[in-house]
């Protein structure tokens, strides 16, 4: 018997690894029919540049890998962009560490905007000319004002530029990265000699000058040699602590030169915060000349610009922090429900034999099998409409919306489902049903009964699974599936020795705990991605780190819903005792 039983859940087992593969990938694909554009494949060498800067090996070729499947999706005709890319990409995969790697990656980045040009072709010269036509009123009516040596009027004027300035820039900024960041550095230098106690006249005329040439140069089309360097987010994270360190020091010079070199390395690196988060950009764009001023006047408020800069830093750490999730993950979520499903076939097998019925064993596999299609089935269906919603719609947006709607089913199914399936209801339900389909002899009645209570467990592992499976990789969803079935088929071989002397119901508790972290969990990475996305305000909460590991991020709109998620589950627990 034992043997016999063994071979049917090994059986079983097999099963399951085909079904949630058809189940699961899916959900990690419902792009992959869709339209791929070229800013798509901007943010996977984004990711791809990301993970290289941490030195993430693997994950960066995964990204990579995912660069060559929407490439090759685009089918674009042969041209001298098209061989830049491929040769490119190849070099960047191929890399022997990451120095090499990140090169490549930006020569891919050149060759994809390269690409863009040859399909939407940019007259240059209009470009330069249009954008020389529309600032130059303002550089001429600044440049009259900074005559008369009134800073009042000065600073008006000096507001009303930097308005024009930020309605023309985007030529400057898409044609010559170069001179958008020397212009940038010199409005920022420019505000920070405005914004002194005393003005120098002499150094904002000076300012304003470099400010004009390298405007003039731009229109000319002359090269402009700009701040080069491998900087990232994190540099001017690591700029930004640096500055508190001197100011702790009481060294307020070199805390200002930290910040005068944050401004410099600015323009190389706003991007990636502007695209997420607009507020934040304008924030730092205003606040940190302001710094560097009030570092340098004669009387220096510590506390204010120290939590001024801490502020700044906790903003920018918000808007770049996000959260993947591991194998573990993937791992609990296969391994609380496949338990749960593994003992109920168990159980009811075990009540077949005490009813003598053993000839019905087939109708429990029966059962069970239909369990796992009907499951896979709806995954096919979940996945075929999470794709249609989400065409032509923000991947991050919708990765948002699912994450949620998982949480919210995950709770729902944790506290109400469960509550309704007690362990004695469910067995009380259980024995009704199987008392009834073993008195009417009904085949119909004993497959339900299996079937019933698989589509149940696999039901919930579909919802858990459409919640994380857009932010973490097809690797790590697999190892994580691949562990759960592994400690699955031990923990069918211990059952079937040892059944009954386990207090089985101790694992379930530890267990329905750690998934209630990972809904904690989802709701925060899922209100994140929809802050980022603008979808969602971000209010701050000061004094509260950061802690992505466990998708706590210190903002009202994460909080309250964490919150509400642990007092919901407080409240089911204290009610169940």
């Amino acid at each position: 018997m034992n043997h016999f039983l063994k071979h049917k859940l090994s059986s079983a087992l097999i099963v399951v690894i085909t079904i949630l593969v058809v189940s699961v990938l899916p959900a990690q694909a419902t792009t992959a029919t869709t339209t791929t554009t070229i800013s798509e494949l901007y943010i996977t060498i984004s990711d791809a540049i990301m993970e290289t800067k941490k030195e993430d090996d693997v994950k960066a070729k995964e990204a990579l890998e995912s660069f060559e499947k929407q490439w090759t999706e685009m089918n674009v005709p042969n041209s001298e962009a098209a061989n830049q890319i491929n040769d490119a990409y190849n070099r960047a995969y191929e890399a022997n560490n990451a120095e090499e790697r990140l090169a490549n990656l930006q020569q891919l980045a050149k060759g994809l905007a390269a690409l863009e040009k040859e399909q939407n072709p940019v007259d240059e010269l209009a470009e330069r000319t249009n954008f020389g036509t529309e600032i130059q009123p303002a550089i001429d009516k600044l440049k009259e004002v900074i005559a008369t040596n009134n800073q009042t009027a000065i600073l008006q004027e000096y507001t009303k530029f930097v308005a024009t300035w930020t309605k023309n820039e985007r030529p400057v900024r898409e044609l010559d990265i170069a001179s958008y960041g020397k212009i940038e550095t010199q409005v920022a230098f420019m505000r920070i000699t405005l914004a002194e106690d005393e003005l120098d006249l002499d150094q904002l005329q000076g300012q304003f000058n470099t400010l004009t040439n390298a405007i003039d140069d731009f229109v000319a089309g002359k090269v402009v040699q700009g701040t080069t360097g491998n900087y990232s987010v994190a540099t001017l994270i690591g700029l930004l602590k640096e500055s508190i360190d001197f100011i702790e020091e009481k060294s307020y010079d070199k805390a200002a030169d930290s910040l005068v070199e944050f401004i410099e390395i600015w323009p190389n690196v706003e991007g990636d915060i502007r695209t997420k988060n607009a507020s934040v950009y304008t924030e730092i764009e205003s606040k940190v000349p302001l710094l560097v001023s009030d570092l340098s006047k004669d009387t220096v408020d510590q506390q204010r610009i120290t939590e001024s800069i801490d502020s700044l830093i906790k903003d920018i750490e918000l808007v770049q922090t996000t959260s993947n999730y591991t194998y573990w993950d993937s791992a609990l979520i296969l391994l609380r429900e496949g338990l749960e499903a593994l003992l109920i076939i168990i159980a009811l097998i075990a009540f077949l034999k005490k009813a003598n019925q053993e000839n019905q064993k087939k109708w429990i596999y029966v059962g069970a099998f239909s369990g796992l299609v009907v499951s896979a089935i709806a995954a096919i269906i979940l996945s075929t409409i999470l794709q249609s919603v989400s065409a032509g719609t923000s991947r991050e947006i919708m990765e948002g919306y699912v994450g949620l709607g998982a949480a919210v089913l995950m709770l729902g199914v944790g506290v109400w489902l469960h509550n309704k399936s007690s362990i004695n209801a469910w067995n009380k339900y259980i024995q009704t049903q199987m008392n009834h389909a073993i008195s009417t002899s009904s085949i119909v009645s004993m497959a339900f009964v299996s079937f019933l209570s698989v589509f149940r467990e696999g039901a919930e592992t579909i919802i858990f699974y459409a919640g994380i499976a857009p932010k973490m990789s097809t690797l790590e969803l697999s190892i994580g599936i691949l562990i759960a079935l592994a400690l699955l088929a031990v923990f069918a071989i211990v059952l079937i020795k040892v059944s009954g002397k386990i207090p089985i119901h101790r694992f379930f508790i530890v267990a329905t705990v750690l998934i209630y972290i990972l809904a904690f969990k989802i709701i925060g990475v899922s209100v994140h991605t929809l802050q980022l996305t603008s979808v969602l305000p971000m209010t701050r909460v000061d004094h509260l780190p950061v802690i992505s590991s466990i998708g706590f991020y210190p903002t009202w709109e994460t909080i309250i819903p964490q919150v509400l998620l642990i007092g919901v589950v407080i409240w089911n627990l204290l009610r169940k005792k």
